[in-house]
């Protein structure tokens, strides 16, 4: 089978890592795999992959992009691909617009965000991270959905020596006398994530005034980084020692994660630190804050690593909530181990790279026979509702910004909207 594999950003973040790191899975089992992205660090980790790579034209910089669908057609057709795979909306859209119509390849699009966006086609077969979002997508008309949750690559992510200096290069203490490490592994995004940096910070801060030994490493970059900085910076005022440190971007995060005797974080980087066999604390929004444990696992299963607490809540309750677990897991150094420990097997038996290589690849089998049954009708119904909706979106999307209340692309906020939230753990 030959698959066109476009993300929908550059940068490093969860859907983006699965989007590569399942390509070159796919790859191994004897498939060719070509990606298409725009310039970014994503495209170093794509070259190390040993992936094919095409650089999509810079100027097809508003989503959806016509010039970006005529790309993907002429590069589906030139590279004869059998199934094209868009990951969230705009290149899902873009996919269908192009190769989808114009040369009616099976197009599948992946979402991991919150929400599935109302206007996809629903002739699109789709793949998503959690059986919520599945049971959404299926009630609201889709019939091809596959449950993937976030994958890992339990090979290149998994316990062993902390190689290199990461705590002592931040200007952290490090060696068998240092304090425990607590880590976060995430974009610098005010959407979703801004609250639970916030928190992480005051917690540290909190913790560190009551006496309790701990530091914690920031690593990620973004358009939220000058709040985090003041958060840290205020953090390390009221300790009056460094507690929280931002590491900045970094390609391979892997020595952090090693390093770390705590990871914070949510969706893949929840993951990923539980790879490490690290006891892990999943933050959302409202003040949503849990360890991973045998009982909380389940839940997570149902909505992935994420979750919302309570209308009102917010960056004080998920500050207390952290400050309260880490405490606890500071001082019980067995639990902690135990916990990472749980944690590994879990993304072994449940969340590893080849399982969600097989699911992918059925996932394109059954799309390129569900395409055969398409008739020409239903694909103009389809382009015909997915371009209004498109259209409404980003009229929609435009009142907000005049109005100052613009809203993610990525449904999320949609997806609170409707929903109030996901479960609790």
């Amino acid at each position: 089978m030959r698959v066109l594999v476009y993300p929908h950003a550059t940068g490093i973040g969860g859907s983006q890592l699965n989007a590569v790191e399942i390509a070159a899975a796919v790859r191994d089992a004897g498939h060719h795999v070509i990606v298409v992205s725009r310039p970014g660090p994503l495209v170093d980790i794509i070259g190390q992959l040993g992936l094919p790579h095409v650089t999509l034209d810079e100027r097809a910089s508003r989503r959806p992009s016509a010039r970006a669908a005529a790309q993907l057609t002429e590069l589906a057709r030139s590279h004869r691909c059998d199934v094209v795979h868009g990951y969230e909306w705009p290149p899902g859209i873009e996919a269908f617009a192009g190769p989808g119509l114009r040369l009616r390849l099976p197009v599948i699009c992946t979402v991991m965000s919150s929400s599935v966006a109302p206007f996809l086609p629903r002739t699109m077969p789709l793949i998503v991270g959690t059986s919520q979002i599945k049971d959404a997508a299926v009630g609201a008309g889709h019939p091809h959905v596959t449950l993937l949750e976030p994958p890992v690559d339990t090979r290149l992510n998994a316990p062993g020596e902390a190689a290199g200096s990461f705590a002592s290069d931040l200007g952290l203490r490090a060696g068998p006398s240092a304090p425990p490490l607590v880590v976060i592994v995430s974009r610098l995004a005010p959407e979703l994530k801004l609250e639970g940096l916030l928190a992480a910070c005051d917690a540290a801060g909190e913790l560190a005034c009551g006496g309790t030994e701990l530091q914690l490493a920031i690593v990620g970059d973004g358009q939220a980084r000058p709040l985090v900085e003041q958060a840290a910076e205020l953090a390390n005022a009221r300790a009056g020692r460094t507690v929280v440190r931002l590491a900045g971007l970094m390609i391979d995060p892997r020595p952090a994660y090693r390093a770390a005797d705590i990871v914070v974080g949510m969706g893949g980087s929840a993951l990923r630190g539980m790879a490490f066999a690290k006891p892990v604390v999943v933050q959302g929004e409202h003040g949503f804050c849990e360890l991973v444990t045998a009982r909380s696992a389940p839940v997570f299963a149902r909505q992935g690593f994420f979750g919302l607490g309570p209308p009102g809540q917010g960056r004080p309750e998920a500050a207390a909530k952290l400050a309260g677990i880490l405490r606890a897991l500071l001082a019980d150094p067995a639990t902690r181990l135990a916990l990472g420990q749980f944690s590994r097997s879990l993304v072994v038996s449940r969340y590893s790279l080849e399982r969600a290589a097989e699911l992918q690849l059925a996932a394109y089998t059954q799309a390129v026979a569900a395409r055969q049954a398409v008739s020409g009708a239903d694909l103009a119904a389809d382009a015909a509702r997915a371009g209004l909706g498109v259209a409404r979106h980003k009229a929609v999307r435009k009142l907000r910004r005049w109005r100052g209340t613009a809203a993610a692309d990525d449904f999320n906020t949609v997806a609170r909207m409707r929903t109030g939230g996901l479960s609790r753990v």
